[in-house]
């Protein structure tokens, strides 16, 4: 098993949307973080303090696995984000599992 961190960018003006569809995006989060899959999450946030995009790090056995991770998110479901970047990534430091 791997990390990939999914770096995931808002449409600008979708923030209607983000909030629309955040209690069925909370519940995805928490089905991954029931199943071990989820490591970290949380939004992007510009100036404003509103939130811009997301950071979604997961456990998966290959990229495209994280992909169908990213896809299942009700987020990108429901067309918010104008980008997703998927990236293997190495949590060296405060890594609980380490």
């Amino acid at each position: 098993m791997m990390l990939f961190a999914l770096l995931c960018t808002d449409k600008p003006g979708a923030l209607q949307l983000r909030l629309d569809t955040r209690p069925d995006h909370i519940a995805y989060l928490n089905d991954l973080n029931a199943k071990g899959i989820l490591k970290i999450a949380g939004p992007f946030l510009g100036e404003d303090g509103k939130p811009t995009g997301s950071l979604v790090i997961v456990k998966a056995e290959t990229i495209e696995e994280a992909g169908a991770i990213a896809e299942a998110d009700p987020y990108a479901k429901a067309g918010l984000f104008a980008n997703v970047e998927i990236k293997a990534y190495n949590w060296v430091f405060n890594n609980p599992e380490a």
